[in-house]
């Protein structure tokens, strides 16, 4: 990975491109200790400077200022200064590299002995401007990397460590394949004759934009931002034996905003900051943080495709007898039993995690039985309180930003609702040295505070505009469960089964605190999502509160879980997931159950074999899609659903959000809502019914697929969905999500929908977009290219026996026109929920039949022509018929014909 971000504005924790694999997602596995000030050779440390006269924090008189021999040499003018004459007066930490501090001058005094030796780097993001994927207490950038002396010039290189080889292969590595300079300054002193090293300027050094946060900043704002060195400074300093830490306060800003184009720009623009005084100026703190590598390397463990873990992964050039050169590692914490004889025993050195001071104090029992409940797991493993939790004390002066603290961090921002579980590896072991878990306020604030007014735009939209981007590091669990927290409480609150700012609605969030933080937890132990996992749980079982008390709702807390609610008069099971599942304890055995060296290799093959086991079923985020290319073509690898048969789950899910909405029509605004309080409740089942229907599509063209190894259990690794659970899914679109009937409110309703009149960009409700929103996306599914070329595939993949009765691509189609033109036939009124979906459908017909759709098949463009000209011909007679209908009904019609009979007769371009 390289420090360099990617231009996707759908990033918040980004990650780093494939420059150097060096890239350490994981801190040090030793027990941070930060209530011990740094070791100093003076007393205390000076207050935080000011932004006009920058001092950095604590330090003690200069050590070895008048050390024998540190005269300047005499001749050579060019030559670094003695190393007593640059550090003059200046106050020193000692630490893994000494800092040293006058006013508002920083060294680092680097040993000789340190170059060419590999460290880590990383750098974190303390402080930014709360909006658009910029948040503050986000882990940044790491890799391994060297100092190099050139003359009189210090190299920070970044190693390469997506290749390598051992002997005589590793010159030619080294040959093929370049590193990468992260920074560079002169020497500012000649070597100290005692201790054998020098100093370099950190802020020639350092006070550069290193993790590229302007290109992010363009990115967001699309403004040429740039960093402002004259104005940024280091506010902080920490360093002990295992850390040197430098907290650089950055100064961004731009010369002017450009005036609005006089002609609207047919793109969108993003807004200017909104969160800043005035947007031409900003400041982001990085905390930048140097960090030995262990003496002793971890023996690696390699992966198992069948189950689920974060990797260390680089191509391996020794030789050319392995058909696949890459190799993968498990990233996992280093674990040793005190005793190794002991069935049980405490770990020599525990998983320890500190919980920020900013984490309210009515949430921090929740998020420590977030991270306890992955002990559950590592006893059956043998190990004794393997997870530690400690509380920073709220007085406490030092920052768990540094790179030895395994934290979980609260953070705030004006659009932000999402938690974050990236780590930091040695990328020669996959040993995970560093853990923060950044966890949004959503939960204590509410994910209504920035769930969009308008019923018409998606929900949580800035992040997910600036989190689209696959990253193993980011994870919207956060956010999603706040909504589905939101979807559940309406309903229960509607119900009257519970009374808002009850105590059993605060219980209910503290459950979904506590499950959130396990999910993330979960992250910074090496494990991957799995989105499978929620269907190894019957609906049956869903139902049975005592099951579900005891197991939970689902088979892994790597999932991400809906709640469970019951329709009205069915048995109410447990809303939320409240424990490990048998997956979880699966993952852990094979990551970091003890293992003697010559026999590991066939005992984690023996584990991994288990994946058979219902229980354990496995798919990670490629598996359920969303991301690049892929769309996922398994219809139990999703993330939201809940039970063994997500289908039904999705039904259920348009029945309460009716329910909901019948519901809120119902209950008369009282003196004191909330403004916008119907509109959220709206919203919130619009919200529902966009998953489900993007994820029914799913089954239609499907295919389920298991992660099994090469002649390991003999079942076949892809299986196409059964043809009756694919029409079951293309009718329930068809009748449900495809019909106006789904989405009926009273005009008493809607007429009481009430705005925000104290905000500017207040707007009513725009019920035709909400819809849209919703069968739009399952329109795409049907109509796109991979399901087109499933569909036309899927012979191929059954016995000539068994194809008796199998969904075709030509079914599909003729289903859809039919029930997104089903008045064509019956001569009723179009009402105009139904002309905008049937304008929709129209406008990807002739996309295709006038430019034709990359990757689409060629028999999947004749079967669109095919049933284009029968849509033709049903206008042509529907236009004729159409006397007694009204003048809209009429003239979409006629539009609709004319339209269709243009793109029939048009060229195509054909590439």
């Amino acid at each position: 990975m390289s420090f360099a971000l990617p231009p996707a504005p759908a990033r918040a924790a980004w990650r780093l491109s494939a420059i150097t694999s060096a890239v350490l997602l994981t801190s040090a596995c030793a027990t941070p200790q930060p209530a011990a000030p740094a070791a100093a050779t003076t007393a205390a440390a000076s207050p935080a400077p000011a932004a006009s006269t920058p001092a950095a924090g604590a330090s003690a008189p200069a050590a070895g200022a008048s050390a024998p021999g540190a005269a300047r040499p005499p001749a050579d003018a060019a030559a670094p200064k003695p190393f007593a004459e640059v550090i003059k007066d200046a106050k020193r930490q000692d630490g893994y590299f000494a800092i040293w501090r006058k006013d508002e001058k920083v060294w680092l005094e680097i040993p000789s002995s340190a170059l060419n030796k590999p460290l880590l780097f990383s750098v974190n993001i303390a402080n930014s401007i709360g909006e658009r994927g910029l948040y503050a207490s986000q882990m940044g950038p790491g890799a391994m990397v060297e100092w190099r002396r050139i003359g009189n010039q210090l190299q920070l290189v970044a190693l390469n460590m997506q290749f390598r080889a051992d002997g005589g292969g590793k010159r030619a590595v080294e040959q093929a394949f370049s590193p990468s300079l992260i920074a560079a300054a002169p020497v500012a002193s000649a070597e100290h004759p005692g201790r054998k090293a020098f100093l370099v300027d950190a802020a020639a050094l350092l006070l550069s934009d290193i993790p590229s946060y302007s290109t992010r900043l363009e990115a967001a704002y699309r403004l040429p931002y740039s960093l402002d060195r004259t104005n940024s400074y280091f506010e902080a300093a920490r360093a002990d034996a295992r850390l040197s830490t430098l907290t650089a306060r950055v100064h961004f800003a731009t010369p002017r905003i450009p005036a609005p184009p006089l002609v609207p720009s047919p793109v969108p623009m993003p807004s200017l900051p909104q969160s800043v005084p005035d947007p031409r100026s900003l400041f982001v703190s990085y905390v930048y943080s140097f960090q030995p590598l262990p003496e002793t390397v971890m023996r690696p463990r390699a992966t198992d495709p069948r189950v689920g873990h974060f990797m260390e992964s680089f191509t391996d050039l020794g030789g050319d007898m392995k058909p696949n050169p890459r190799v993968h590692y498990v990233k996992r914490w280093r674990l040793d039993k005190k005793d190794p004889a002991a069935a049980l025993s405490e770990p020599v050195q525990p998983i320890t995690y500190w919980l920020d001071k900013n984490i309210p104090p009515r949430y921090r029992a929740a998020v420590e039985a977030g991270i306890l409940e992955w002990n559950k797991a590592f006893e059956k493993i043998g190990f004794k309180n393997a997870l530690v939790a400690k509380q920073q004390p709220d007085d406490a002066d030092w920052d768990n930003m540094d790179a030895t603290h395994a934290s979980i961090r609260w953070f705030v921002g004006a659009d932000v609702g999402f938690a974050i579980g990236p780590s930091r590896a040695d990328p020669r072991s996959g040993e995970i040295l560093d853990a923060d878990i950044g966890m949004s306020d959503v939960f204590a604030r509410g994910s209504r505070r920035f769930i969009s007014d308008d019923v018409g735009k998606p929900q949580g939209i800035a992040a997910a505009q600036l989190h689209a981007g696959h990253d193993a590091a980011y994870c919207s669990y956060g956010q999603q469960a706040a909504a589905e927290m939101d979807f559940a409480l309406d309903i229960l609150e509607a119900r009257g089964d519970i009374a808002p700012d009850s105590p059993e609605a605060e219980a209910f969030v503290q459950a979904v605190i506590k499950d959130t933080i396990a999910h993330e937890v979960g992250h910074t132990l090496g494990l991957k999502h799995n989105f499978k996992a929620s269907t190894t749980v019957s609906r049956e079982q869903l139902k049975d509160k005592a099951y579900t008390d005891a197991h939970g709702t689902s088979g892994s807390v790597m999932d991400y879980n809906a709640l469970n609610i019951a329709l009205k008069g069915e048995t109410q099971g447990t809303y939320n997931n409240t424990t490990l599942g048998a997956y979880d304890y699966w993952a852990i055995e094979y990551a970091y159950k003890p293992l003697e060296a010559a026999s590991e290799a066939a005992e984690l093959g023996k584990i991994a074999a288990r994946s058979t086991e219902p229980a354990l079923a496995f798919a990670d985020d490629t598996d359920a899609g969303g991301f690049g290319p892929y769309d996922g073509m398994d219809p139990l690898a999703n993330r939201f659903d809940l039970g063994d048969d997500p289908l039904a789950y999705f039904k259920k899910r348009l029945a309460l959000s009716q329910e909901l909405w019948a519901r809120v029509q119902q209950r008369r605004p009282q003196p004191g809502d909330d403004p916008l309080r119907q509109q959220r409740s709206m919203q919130s089942g619009f919200n529902q019914l966009f998953r489900a229907a993007e994820l029914v599509g799913k089954y239609v063209g499907g295919m389920h697929a298991v992660h099994d190894l090469p002649g390991t259990t003999g079942r076949a690794s892809l299986r196409p969905v059964e043809p009756a659970k694919q029409r079951e899914a293309l009718q329930f679109l068809a009748s449900g999500l495809f019909s106006a009937d789904s989405f009926r409110f009273r005009p008493e309703f809607l007429t009481s929908l009430t705005m925000d009149y104290q905000e500017w960009d207040r707007a009513p409700v725009n019920l035709p977009a909400a819809v849209a929103r919703v069968q739009l996306v399952a329109l795409d599914r049907l109509l796109s290219a991979p399901t087109a070329q499933r569909l036309l595939d899927l012979p191929g993949y059954l016995p000539e026996a068994e194809r008796k009765g199998l969904i075709s691509l030509n079914e599909v189609y003729g289903t859809l026109q039919a029930s997104v033109w089903s008045e064509l036939k019956t001569g009723s009124e179009i009402e105009r929920l139904r002309r905008n979906l049937q304008r929709e459908h129209l406008r990807r017909l002739q996309t295709v039949l006038t430019r034709g759709a990359p990757n689409l098949p060629a028999d999947a463009l004749s079967l669109a022509r095919l049933h284009a000209t029968q849509l033709q011909a049903d206008l042509r007679t529907a236009v004729a018929k159409s006397g007694n209908q009204s003048v809209e009904t009429r003239a979409h019609l006629s539009e609709s014909l004319g339209l269709l009979t243009e793109a029939l007769r048009a060229t195509m371009q054909r590439s």
